[in-house]
């Protein structure tokens, strides 16, 4: 899907990522219908979370949409040993990070969403499209 130095690129977001939020344990950037674009943690599932990750997105894309608040933006687990936080990468992708229960969510949600726009900006980048509005070209006399 990406050229391999947009995928090195978005790896070395996540290692960023991580060091900046030292109580994350993974950081995975997938595509929106599941396909793991790039990973760093431990764990040998991405394939799964990613998978997991896209249902997870369609389910609140329309929960979003159907209360009225809008286009999806991100998504908030918290369970028994930690937190599952996924992030809109643009609309082709998605990123989702596992923390431990001692992480300052605030401070997740904060670096995350930078990460995400750059990540957003290396996909768009990859693909050869601009991010931000289209300015149209001026008129010709």
């Amino acid at each position: 899907m990406l050229p391999a130095e947009a995928e090195a690129e978005i790896l070395a977001e996540l290692r960023r990522l991580r060091a900046r939020v030292p109580q994350l344990s993974g950081a995975l950037a997938a595509s929106a219908d599941g396909l793991v674009l790039a990973q760093d943690s431990a764990t040998t599932e991405a394939e799964s979370v990613a998978a997991l990750t896209a249902a997870a997105l369609g389910v609140a894309q329309r929960l979003s949409d159907c209360t009225g608040q809008g286009g999806f933006r991100e998504l908030l687990v918290r369970g028994e040993h930690g937190y599952v936080a996924t992030y809109a990468a643009g609309e082709a992708a998605v990123l989702t990070l596992t923390a431990e229960p001692r992480v300052n969510v605030g401070r997740l949600h904060l670096e995350a969403r930078r990460s995400s726009l750059r990540i957003t900006e290396l996909i768009e980048h990859s693909l050869g499209r601009r991010s931000g509005p289209e300015v149209p070209a001026p008129d010709r006399p």
